[in-house]
């Protein structure tokens, strides 16, 4: 131990940012775009949805992990020093801050510029009465017959409402009797319903109505005899963390499908939103049933669950969407076989601004329609709908060739997704294996084995993204195609170690996890702190989404006291706390959001003067390090790596959609300093795509 670790103590919470409240400031970030009138109208309210899908998930996940941690007695610190419960305290703070903000942007800003536009929302008491009569239509024929109004009393207890399901509450009165006794109706709507129902056009003006408002309309055919005295949606939001005993699941399929049910329905609530002119006794009503404390009820004065707003992005509205733009076609892949473009060299392609299909998909029809093709092998963590890799895979198969498929079941989220391809795949005579017990396969590689002059040749795709031909539109991410013979040596145990028991120590080229990536990236760490001098300071240049592992970080913040000046691009959570004198002051953190969702892992070592450049699946947190089974991976083409870099050096001279972490754990954006042009690095290659087209 040297004199410097002896001296400080780097788990000083102080040293640290909150894992929670860095996510919330992630979630401002991503509301503060909806602000950036540099985005087209709907890219705006697309923002604002996301916000409502993010924190759904926050608290389905994070806040619900807090809230079993206080249940079950456990008072584990955070790495900032906080009990579960101060977490929980501080988040509520950070939230109100971030749902008026939010509240604000929608009501005087989107809504306002959406009705500019000709799209306008109407409750039923504002229509006029042609449209009035289309809802009471509407109402009769596709909406009454399947709700189901209750009453509470005692024989018809609080129900049981499914997660993020959307609620009315009614307060109802006896019309044949004079009496101040009040009963509670509960309806919950389904889902099947459409939510945002279009009404005759006005001139050159579409106005809408939302699902509630109709019901609202009508309910009093809901409770013949009864007036409606308070009408107010409301939503719960419920625990959605699936736990398995692997260990004691006799069929993992089965047991996950299982939980994904309890999932939307057995779970305990972890918050509910109610409708800002709910009355207060009604709004404890609903929290005293769910069982929740005063805090964690949200009155919104605004329409519940904005994800739905998404309907409008699917629109014919292209003025008020972002400009298409056609990715680039992979040249190598362009003329002749895939295969001999590849043995030539390593061919490195970046998503979305070159073409998915063109290059990804491309490889696996040819592999699967190559007669010469004996094996096709790969990871799926989030598929997407109707997925063409899919598709592909299976004429593989029906082609007679072994296809093994790597389907994770525990990707959260996509667990019945997940399930209903994989049986998809099975049924065509793929080889589906279910991942890794106790571990989630995240790592992203495809591997397809050819029979080349009586020898097998293996090629291989490696990703830092999913096989999504959706988000390959939308998230950056970078593939690497490779022929090389020792990645390929590499692929085949680690598959091996996928399908089986395996404990394969000689990797050439692939760093795994989770034994062997988190002490690699320490090495690497403590190699540029020890090589560091002032006449030449190592240097260490990442980006990808999260930094949430405290090793880690102090090797970060020891390389830093050694002079190694450390650029993160950390686009979400980073519990790194930059600018501590003495302890962090050679480290900047930048996050940078825009129309594409920054998702590539991209890490460059300078290593004296002999650099290398990694591409990995994996962020630089405990659980990837920890409980996942990823890859990173060196690249060795000089060309390519400076291809890399320069990526890494555009988005750092970005000062128009880039954000600098403060000590404080807030952000700041960076504007261009005076005589500086405007550069934003995704703009710069759209532009640069314009110019090959």
């Amino acid at each position: 131990m040297n004199k410097i670790d002896a001296e400080i103590n780097y788990t000083n919470p102080e040293y640290y940012i909150n894992r929670e409240i860095s996510l919330i400031e992630f979630n401002r970030r991503v509301i503060n775009e909806a602000m950036d009138k540099s985005h087209p109208l709907l890219e705006r309210l697309k923002f604002v949805a996301i916000l409502s899908s993010n924190l759904d998930e926050f608290f389905m996940i994070r806040v619900a992990g807090l809230k079993s941690q206080i249940a079950a007695g456990v008072n584990e610190l955070s790495y900032d020093g906080k009990t579960p419960f101060q977490q929980l305290n501080e988040i509520r703070d950070k939230l109100i801050e971030l749902y008026i903000l939010q509240e604000k942007i929608w009501l005087e800003d989107i809504v306002a510029e959406l009705e500019k536009n000709g799209i306008i929302f109407k409750k039923h008491t504002q229509i006029d009465e042609n449209n009035f009569k289309i809802i009471k239509n509407f109402f009769i024929e596709n909406v009454f017959p399947i709700l189901t109004p209750l009453t509470l009393g005692p024989a018809n207890p609080f129900p049981r409402l499914a997660n993020r399901s959307l609620n009315l509450a009614f307060v109802l009165k006896d019309k044949s009797i004079d009496s101040a006794e009040r009963k509670t109706g509960i309806l919950q709507i389904p889902s099947a319903l459409p939510r945002i129902i279009p009404l005759l056009k006005d001139d050159d003006k579409q106005p809408y109505i939302l699902i509630e408002h109709i019901i609202m309309a009508f309910a009093e055919m809901l409770y013949p005899g009864y007036q409606i005295e308070f009408a107010n949606s409301f939503r719960v939001t419920r625990d959605a963390d699936i736990e398995i005993a692997e260990d004691e699941a006799e069929d993992l399929l089965y047991e996950i499908k299982e939980q994904v049910v309890f999932r939307r329905w057995g779970k305990a609530a972890v918050r509910l939103e109610v409708n800002a002119n709910m009355p207060l006794f009604l709004a404890e009503m609903l929290r005293n049933s769910l069982n929740l404390e005063r805090n964690d009820v949200y009155f919104l004065n605004r329409a519940m669950n904005l994800s739905d707003f998404m309907f409008f992005s699917g629109g014919n509205k292209s003025s008020l969407k972002d400009k298409p733009f056609t990715a680039r076609m992979i040249p190598e892949f362009m003329q002749g076989d895939i295969f001999e473009a590849i043995k030539k060299n390593d061919i490195l392609v970046r998503h979305p601004f070159d073409s998915f299909t063109n290059s990804v998909l491309k490889f696996i029809k040819q592999a699967a329609d190559d007669t010469n093709v004996m094996a096709i092998k790969i990871t799926l963590y989030r598929i997407g709908s109707n997925s063409p890799i899919v598709a592909a895979l299976k004429r593989a198969a029906n082609n007679g060739k072994y296809v093994t498929v790597f389907v994770e079941l525990k990707a959260r989220f996509d667990e019945e997704n997940n399930i209903n391809w994989a049986r998809e795949l099975e049924n065509a005579g793929v080889h589906v294996v279910y991942g890794v017990p106790n571990l989630k396969t995240h790592c992203k590689i495809l591997m397809v084995v050819r029979k080349e002059s009586n020898k097998l040749k293996t090629y291989l795709h490696i990703s830092t993204g999913n096989y999504n031909q959706t988000t390959a539109r939308s998230y950056t991410d970078i593939g690497f195609f490779t022929s090389n013979d020792e990645f390929a040596i590499d692929a085949v145990f680690l598959f091996n170690l996928l399908t089986g028991y395996s404990q394969h120590s000689d990797w050439k080229h692939l760093i795994v996890a989770p034994t062997y990536l988190r002490q690699n990236i320490i090495d690497k760490i403590r190699r540029e702190a020890e090589q560091s001098t002032a006449e030449n300071p190592g240097m260490i240049f990442a980006k990808f989404n999260a930094l949430a592992h405290r090793e880690i970080i102090q090797e970060l913040y020891k390389a830093s006291q050694k002079g190694v000046i450390i650029k993160l691009i950390c686009r979400g959570v980073c519990c790194l706390r930059p600018g501590i004198k003495g302890i962090s002051d050679n480290i900047e953190v930048r996050s940078i959001l825009g129309r594409f969702l920054e998702h590539e892992r991209i890490f460059y070592f300078k290593n004296s003067g002999k650099d290398e450049m990694f591409l990995s699946s994996a962020d630089w947190m405990t659980r990837n390090l920890h409980r996942r089974v990823e890859i990173m991976f060196p690249i060795i083409d000089k060309k390519i790596k400076n291809k890399l870099f320069s990526i890494l050096e555009s988005y750092w001279e970005d000062n128009t959609k880039s954000w600098l972490l403060l000590p404080t754990g807030e952000y700041e954006k960076i504007k261009p300093k005076k005589g500086e042009k405007k550069f934003s690095a995704q703009n710069y290659y759209l532009t640069q795509l314009k110019a090959l087209n």
